[in-house]
């Protein structure tokens, strides 16, 4: 990937070329969308309004799992197409994305019964065609408590046992720009479409951009443009002209998360609430983060949070099915809240709608892609570039090729390589001035750019610095290779710090500012900018004196 250093000549390409794809927004979809049409020899330019997995891709729950609630709802096809999408991203990103196993226990008078789960688990192990090792399993009450004590014994009548994949959202993002740049995509974050540009025959023929960061504006010229901007989707649609065909509707998703002092959770749970919506609780590194809820919502799309009744919600929903955990609103460290832009169908509520993509085209050309879920990323991703590849010629194109594309940082060889992979990389981190546990935790985060991750340390070691030498490799990393330019972009996309590790991010976010400050020239306006942004962050993610979440 790119350096923030380079912005100046990413916008001179930008502004040179005429690109056979431009992608509008650089979550996840757009992220696929963007390494698909390159491996296929499509020329391609993506930008950002904000930080690459700014929206909805840093604020999902984190899981690449196949739907099993949409089995509920029959949407049979949703639930084939994802469930199987979850071993390609698996086998593609091994460093980010792993198994978890999940217990969807069952209570008399509950969603699901022992029938109704075995024949769900059963029907989703084929639908999703789930290796032999990871189909399900039923549980007795017994063995349910044996998994994890802390759920509610009373009139449990059992479990079933399958398996999802945790991944990180916003990591995953990352590493599929980063391969999608590798192959020759120009991506740029903190870009925004302002306008777009028509030929005689009034087809769009590319968008005029403004660099946020620096108030410039380029065009970019393209023979496609694909509108991938998640809840911000209408709003691009309205710099062309909307048919009113398609209806979004906004739901929100919110998240909290405890130290597993206070919620010792030692197994994923997929769990009803007293209301009968489904909730995930899941531990990881040392936390215990529960979500989510589904509601309409129609405030800041750039800024969800989450408010006090949510926090209430979810806490009386851990009451309710772990009665021996004795939490409360002071235990929720940190908490995000999510936007999810869905096809609106009347009636429906918003646990109901469907979250099937659907693809539109405008009379000027511009492609909208718009639901959808994190796991079916690709898929989604194939389908758009199937549709512009038709239009461009196929003949000039190839297939689609990303079902075999290892994302970056995924080169480990497969996931039966992981464990050997970072045992080697902590026995070497001490060469670099790094010790073992350093040196696996970040090759664990890293996959195979953990060697990059170690030249910065080896550089970097001799160099007094305030922050842990570490700490100090990764920022120069996120910087020069992720395209990182705000200390948020780092401490919430780059490294998840400010929801799983938010005593971390209180300690360094100053000398991160610094460090950042230092290494891309930041004015006196934009420090100060940036450091009530750090301020605005962590107040948004945590609960304050008189129990609102701000």
């Amino acid at each position: 990937m790119k350096s923030s250093v380079e912005r100046e000549q990413i916008l001179h390409t930008l502004n040179f070329y005429e690109f056979d794809v431009l992608v509008i927004g650089g979550g996840i979809t757009g992220a696929g969308i963007a390494l698909d049409a390159v491996t296929r020899g499509m020329s391609v330019a993506l930008v950002e309004m904000q930080d690459f997995a700014a929206g909805t891709s840093s604020r999902s729950t984190k899981l690449v799992h196949g739907g099993l609630r949409y089995l509920k709802q029959f949407d049979v096809k949703v639930v084939a197409e994802v469930g199987k999408e979850r071993e390609i991203v698996y086998e593609n990103a091994v460093h980010v994305t792993e198994p978890e196993w999940m217990l969807l226990p069952f209570h008399k008078k509950g969603t699901f019964g022992p029938f109704s789960t075995s024949a769900g688990l059963k029907v989703y192990d084929f639908l999703a065609g789930v290796k032999k090792e990871e189909r399900r399993h039923m549980l007795t009450p017994e063995q349910t408590l044996e998994k994890e004590p802390l759920i509610k014994s009373k009139d449990l009548l059992g479990a079933g046992y399958y398996v999802e994949y945790r991944t990180d959202d916003a990591r995953l993002t990352i590493e599929v720009l980063k391969k999608a740049m590798e192959k020759g995509a120009v991506c740029l974050n903190y870009a925004k479409a302002k306008s777009f540009m028509y030929n005689e025959q009034n087809k769009i023929i590319g968008a005029e951009i403004v660099d946020v960061i620096k108030n410039k504006r380029i065009h970019i010229h393209a023979k496609k443009v694909v509108n991938a901007t998640g809840p911000w989707v209408d709003a691009v649609r309205a710099l062309d002209a909307i048919d009113n065909k398609k209806k979004l509707k906004l739901t929100k998703g919110v998240h909290i998360v405890m130290d597993q002092s206070a919620f010792p959770l030692s197994q994923a749970i997929y769990f009803d609430a007293p209301d009968k919506r489904m909730i995930f609780a899941i531990p990881r590194d040392g936390k215990t983060y529960v979500g989510t809820t589904d509601t309409f919502f129609e405030g800041n799309i750039e800024h969800p949070t989450v408010t006090e009744e949510e926090v209430d919600y979810l806490v009386n929903a851990i009451h309710h099915m772990f009665p021996l955990v004795n939490v409360s609103k002071k235990q929720v460290e940190s908490t995000w809240a999510g936007v999810r832009p869905l096809i609106y169908e009347d009636g429906k509520n918003p646990s109901e709608i469907s979250r099937k993509d659907e693809i539109w085209q405008s009379e000027a050309g511009l492609v909208t892609i718009a639901g959808g879920k994190l796991t079916g990323y690709r898929k989604m991703a194939e389908t758009i570039v199937n549709t512009i590849s038709k239009e461009l010629g196929d003949e000039q194109y190839g297939p689609c090729v990303t079902k075999h594309v290892t994302l970056s940082g995924g080169d480990i060889g497969g996931a039966h390589q992981l464990e050997a992979f970072i045992a080697t990389k902590a026995q070497i981190a001490p060469s670099y001035g790094l010790t073992t546990a350093e040196g696996k935790s970040l090759a664990k985060f890293y996959g195979t750019n953990v060697d990059r991750v170690f030249h910065y340390a080896h550089i970097l070691s001799t160099i007094p610095s305030t922050l842990p030498l570490s700490l100090l490799a990764q920022v120069y990393y996120a910087v020069h290779e992720e395209m990182a330019y705000s200390p948020a972009d780092f401490l919430v996309r780059r490294t998840g710090m400010l929801y799983f590790q938010i005593e971390l991010y209180k300690k360094y976010k100053a000398d991160i500012l610094n460090v950042m400050g230092q290494l891309l020239h930041y004015t006196e306006q934009e420090k100060n900018s940036f450091q009530q942004q750090l301020e605005a962050l962590l107040m948004e993610a945590t609960i304050h004196e008189g129990g609102a979440a701000l």
